[in-house]
């Protein structure tokens, strides 16, 4: 090995997070635009979103609520009063030439986030989420934004209300933060101020720095100091869990890379390309001073402290997960997969209402998330038709059908084909059969397989699965397994 590759082996990465998070208002921030996607460009615009002289910013309340309930449930301190601030910059898709943002005094202030990785929980703390206007987006038209023959500048987006979530330098590897984002979205969800299915609804910006692993505390975390005086690279562009694995993975390895070979790392921004899967040079690394902020003269100081108190927000993630277990029974696994959303999480709790709780999380957790699951689909996809689904689960738990039936056959052509349960089950004939025609089935596959039959007396006990399977065959698969098994040994028995 050489003293070089050795010197990497020595070096610890650390990384943090500014993950900015669309709001789930029906308005824009400062203005009365939709928020909704709209078919044209610069359709959802006005004065105050384009950032016309004499347009004034009028402060959304709903996102202000949506803010404070992040804080409570990060257990973030939220202050008396909070102000808003100009961050100055030039971009072809912010078209005053600022933002609306904060600065020194942040709506929402250390809290933390607790979440599993690798069968190990981890807390990262927060240092800061503050509210702030999104700008418009870009369009690169013939190639990416290094390439592209030019680009276009849609507004949008610009001035849907944006939470900017800070945290602490925590991250000691990639896999970690994309757990991380995880159990974000997750929250967000539950409390009802995200929508996961919007185009750029969470966007992640990732600092990283390799620093000397002696440097790393006891307890995991590193000195300011040494923070300082490492060259960090910011990572922009990052829109999904899988990709900030992925940039962070390939900026970790570039960063390892350069220096195995001599190279200074520079502190800079760059542009994580996904189709390329690498990263590239953007610019120099901006510092705060280059911001030039200052208050926002057309937004007074806003006083929340005591929405801490008035706002509730739902029972999160973690409490259900352990609320399911304790109240239903259910194993670990099977409440984080009926936690895994709020939707899932609410089905379940409707459909074991009405049946056996195990049932409904056999079907919920198993059959139905499994299925989907295999067809790359969300539970989202679906969530127009739990009534046809509680419907499926009706027929098992009534005798009706068969849970085998229901599962292959049924289960399937509903997501596969569109139909409801009873015109599948009509259709192929899949109700179960009666008990003598079951009765009949049986005694017609013992007579007619006598070699099983005599295996079966001989202490061969698989020859009875051969038995099974020639009455569920009789039965157009339409008989109970359990009771068949039953029924043969009962009969061969006597």
């Amino acid at each position: 090995m050489t003293a070089q590759a050795a010197e990497t082996e020595d070096l610890a990465t650390v990384i943090g997070l500014e993950v900015h998070v669309q709001l789930e208002t029906d308005t824009k921030i400062f203005c009365g635009c939709s928020t909704e996607p709209a078919e044209e460009p610069n359709a959802n615009t006005c004065p105050v979103c384009l950032g016309l002289p004499g347009a004034l910013p009028v402060v959304n309340e709903g996102a202000v609520e949506a803010a404070v309930r992040v804080g409570k449930a990060i257990d973030a301190d939220i202050p008396e009063e909070t102000t808003f601030h100009r961050k100055n910059y030039y971009y072809p898709d912010l078209p005053k030439n600022f933002q609306i943002t904060q600065y020194d005094a942040p709506i929402c202030a250390d809290g933390e986030l607790e979440f599993s990785v690798g069968g190990e929980r981890r807390t990262v703390g927060i240092r800061r989420a503050h509210l702030e206007e999104d700008p418009g987006s870009l369009q690169h038209k013939g190639g990416s934004i290094d390439t592209a023959d030019y680009t276009l500048v849609d507004y949008n987006r610009a001035g849907t209300p944006l939470m900017e979530i800070v945290t602490r330098p925590d991250f000691r590897s990639a896999d970690e933060v994309r757990a991380f984002l995880a159990k974000l979205e997750e929250v967000l969800e539950y409390l009802g101020v995200f929508d996961s299915s919007r185009d750029g609804s969470l966007r992640v910006d990732a600092n990283l720095s390799l620093v000397d692993a002696d440097d790393v505390a006891a307890d995991g975390t590193v000195d300011e100091a040494v923070l300082e005086a490492a060259n960090r690279t910011e990572v922009k562009n990052i829109s999904s869990h899988r990709g900030a694995e992925k940039a962070l993975a390939y900026e970790e390895t570039r960063q390892k890379n350069a220096i195995e070979r001599g190279r200074a790392v520079e502190q800079e921004t760059r542009h994580w390309d996904e189709s390329k899967g690498v990263t590239l040079s953007m610019r120099s690394k901006e510092e705060e001073k280059d911001y030039r902020y200052f208050r926002e003269a057309d937004l007074p100081p806003l006083r929340v402290a005591d929405w801490r108190e008035r706002l509730a927000i739902p029972e999160l993630p973690d409490a259900r997960r352990e609320r399911f277990q304790a109240e239903y029974g259910l194993s670990e696994e099977a409440a984080s997969k009926l936690t895994s959303t709020k939707q899932v999480a609410d089905f379940f709790e409707d459909v074991a209402e009405a049946f056996d709780p195990d049932l409904a999380a056999t079907w919920v957790a198993d059959e139905l998330l499994g299925e989907l699951n295999y067809r790359d689909m969300a539970v989202t996809d679906v969530a127009d038709r739990f009534d046809e689904i509680e419907r499926l689960v009706e027929l098992v738990a009534t005798d009706e059908i068969t849970a085998k039936n229901a599962r292959e056959t049924v289960l399937r052509s509903m997501l596969d084909d569109g139909e409801g349960p009873d015109e599948i089950v009509e259709e192929a004939g899949l109700g179960k059969t009666s008990g003598d025609e079951v009765q009949q089935a049986v005694e017609a596959a013992i007579e007619e397989n006598p070699d099983a039959v005599a295996d079966y007396h001989d202490g061969e006990d698989g020859a009875i699965n051969f038995l099974v399977g020639q009455v569920m065959g009789k039965t157009g698969g339409s008989a109970d397994p359990g009771d068949v098994n039953q029924l043969l040994r009962e009969e061969l028995e006597g």
